[in-house]
């Protein structure tokens, strides 16, 4: 058995420092990497991209709305055709950063509010693998297990991951459960250990109301601005290691 572990970083902007970049790098195989609209800086992308390079972790682009304030967690009315232009924006921007230090991308993950969305709605779904698909046809699209974001990837001939979450409370619909809700970001390592060794040996979860959610696990997410973020990095890989199941990138 074999995963891919992943994490949101390179979110720092200008002088304000964001997670744990350098130590979640020992741990993780794929970075996605902010790209600058909802967290992020050209500078904050190079250097997440010189220590995944460094470290021989693949790269992908984290492109989200428009929304430094709010870190791109808040709902915006955007229409597919202006999703497609910021996130083709985004993706071509990263591609470009990678490509100056010899890095190809392997990915792309959408961040928060678009990417929940997306997993919902078609039209924008199709707007994100688009995007994608016209800037770079090898790249691969993460999303939600049997979702319209993984679906709109398969019709635009994209290879798709599906991307569950350890650190995340799931609603019985296979949705992520709203960070508004106690007990939606999960802080227990021990918990965290046991749900990403059940998401991909028994390819289930449970849900907050107690359901067993079965889920195609391809890629799992640490995130990285949550506070130990790193030691419970570390603990997500022992366990899984230790349960047989080999970490590596998706290429």
């Amino acid at each position: 058995m074999r995963i891919d572990l992943n994490s949101d970083l390179g979110e720092s902007f200008g002088p304000w420092p964001m997670g744990q970049d350098a130590a979640l790098m020992a741990s993780i195989s794929s970075a996605n990497v902010a790209c600058g609209f909802h967290a992020g800086d050209p500078g904050a992308m190079r250097e997440t991209v010189a220590l995944a390079k460094a470290r021989g972790v693949a790269v992908g682009a984290h492109p989200g709305f428009p929304d430094l304030v709010g870190f791109g967690r808040r709902e915006i009315k955007a229409s597919p055709q202006e999703v497609e232009d910021f996130v083709l924006y985004q993706v071509a921007a990263l591609a470009g950063v990678a490509a100056a230090q010899g890095v190809a991308l392997q990915h792309v993950k959408v961040h928060g509010a678009l990417y929940n969305m997306a997993c919902r709605d078609r039209a924008l779904a199709d707007a994100i693998a688009g995007a994608v698909r016209k800037l770079d046809r090898t790249l691969i699209l993460f999303g939600l297990p049997d979702s319209e974001l993984l679906r709109a990837g398969r019709a635009a001939g994209l290879a798709v991951a599906a991307e569950v979450f350890a650190d995340r409370a799931y609603e019985k619909d296979g949705s992520l459960a709203s960070r508004h809700k106690p007990g939606s970001v999960m802080h227990d390592a021990d918990a965290v250990v046991a749900r990403a060794v059940r998401m991909v040996k028994d390819k289930q979860v449970v849900a907050l109301d107690g359901s067993v959610i079965p889920l195609q696990a391809d890629t799992i997410c640490l995130h990285g601005d949550t506070p130990g973020a790193a030691e419970l990095a570390r603990a997500v890989r022992a366990g899984l290691e230790q349960a047989g199941i080999r970490i590596r990138p998706l290429k």
